[in-house]
């Protein structure tokens, strides 16, 4: 194996080893960009099947994931249903406020498979080489020597949690309920609410949204795309309603997710009751028809840093900040966050540059998540404020001025 490795520009340089910790979209997306480099990257994952895996969970594709995709990915398939509309709901489910806007929206799943098969699948020569490891048997273990660690374990980082140890996730007062129905199984009216359309609705600590992404295998075809709802509704720390819904159906309380396919149907149940009464029809049938919702609680986490040992542990996506759900750029940040690491390895961009762009995509998008959800959930607002959240929100991340404070090192 060669020690080293030649950049665009023909300089020869170092090839290093970088080991990344955690094999979710953060870490597959930075190993794909150091691998470009021509740089050696292990992957270790300590969950055997991810957690969102053939669920259907859905994720907007801003633009830097589009970035990434367009900029890596060698897999000659459509990732995205595109949305043309953005649009509110009252009570009684009429829209009352529609503005053009694109998204760009696809799953968890087809995301990490098109990632997998970018990392697992390399050029080599004329050939391709194949990575294989054993999950299997616990009792193997090693030592990795590298170069470089890259925490890219999410919001619970175990690597960050080395360097930081008393910074913990908070939980925001409320939870995400979530859920995917197959669009030939909703009414006509729930399939013309949300088919081309990026809907919401907004009531007393609710917030409720739905769109079109990919469905089982990535299929696009019409009929078999699944609708996507995220329901954020209140539940107090402490209360019995909290510890109901993140009870699973064998009783294990759980702090953070209740899996697909584990929520307690009572528990379930008693939310379905709740969004008929609560919500406007369309999504109420979404909550009614899911046949394998789970639960998230929302929290906050920031790291007051994203390196330590003079950059030989770096922290990106999820495990640098943990954004509340409403930003909907926990991808693009794990993209951001690969592309632009990779260009200051290669020595594309100085290390301040670098540094002031993680943290203040970090710091900032990471505010914005707290206020929109607190604005959401614990202040009673004209439906016109939190359309005006969501603009703000949806202004490409490429075109932010971060402010002084966001990106201060």
């Amino acid at each position: 194996m060669s020690a080293n490795t030649t950049s665009a520009d023909g300089v020869e340089k170092r090839r290093m080893h970088f080991v990344i910790a955690g094999g979710s979209l953060g870490g597959l997306a930075t190993g794909i960009a150091l691998r470009e480099l021509g740089h050696d990257t292990t992957i270790l994952e300590r969950n055997r099947n991810p957690l969102l895996h053939d669920q259907g969970a859905g994720i907007v594709a801003g633009g830097h994931s589009l970035e990434f995709l367009f900029k890596y990915n060698r897999c000659q398939r459509p990732v995205a249903i595109h949305s043309e509309r953005r649009q509110y709901l009252d009570n009684d489910g009429n829209v009352v406020h529609s503005v053009n806007a694109n998204h760009n929206m696809t799953s968890w799943d087809l995301t990490y498979h098109m990632l997998r098969a970018n990392y697992d699948v390399q050029k080599h020569g004329e050939g391709v080489c194949v990575s294989w490891r054993c999950t299997s048997d616990h009792s193997v273990t090693g030592t990795i020597a590298a170069d470089r660690l890259i925490g890219a374990d999410g919001p619970n980082s175990f690597i960050r949690s080395l360097f930081v140890p008393n910074l913990g996730r908070k939980y925001a007062g409320y939870c995400a309920l979530r859920g995917t129905v197959v669009e030939h199984e909703v009414s006509d009216t729930a399939r013309e609410t949300f088919v081309d359309n990026f809907t919401f609705y907004h009531g007393p600590g609710i917030q409720i949204l739905g769109c079109l992404i990919p469905g089982l295998n990535g299929t696009l075809e019409p009929g078999e795309r699944l609708i996507n709802f995220v329901y954020y509704t209140n539940f107090p720390e402490g209360s019995d309603a909290l510890n109901d819904i993140m009870t699973d159906a064998e009783g294990r309380r759980h702090r953070i997710t209740v899996p697909p396919g584990t929520v307690d149907p009572k528990a379930w149940k008693r939310q379905q009751e709740l969004a008929v009464k609560h919500l406007p029809s369309q999504f109420a049938e979404l909550v009614s028809k899911a046949k394998s919702p789970f639960v998230q609680a929302v929290t906050d986490v920031l790291s007051p840093e994203n390196e330590f040992l003079d950059g030989r542990v770096v922290l990106i996506g999820d495990a640098l900040a943990g954004f509340r759900p409403h930003t909907v750029a926990s991808t693009s940040q794990a993209a951001f966050d690969a592309m632009i690491y990779a260009d200051y390895v290669a020595g594309e961009v100085p290390w301040d540059i670098w540094k002031r762009r993680t943290m203040g995509y970090a710091r900032f998008i990471h505010k914005r998540g707290v206020d929109m959800g607190n604005r959401s959930q614990h202040q009673l607002l004209p439906l016109e404020e939190y359309i005006r959240d969501r603009d703000e929100a949806s202004i490409p991340i490429g075109g932010q001025v971060f402010p002084d404070w966001a990106t201060e090192i």
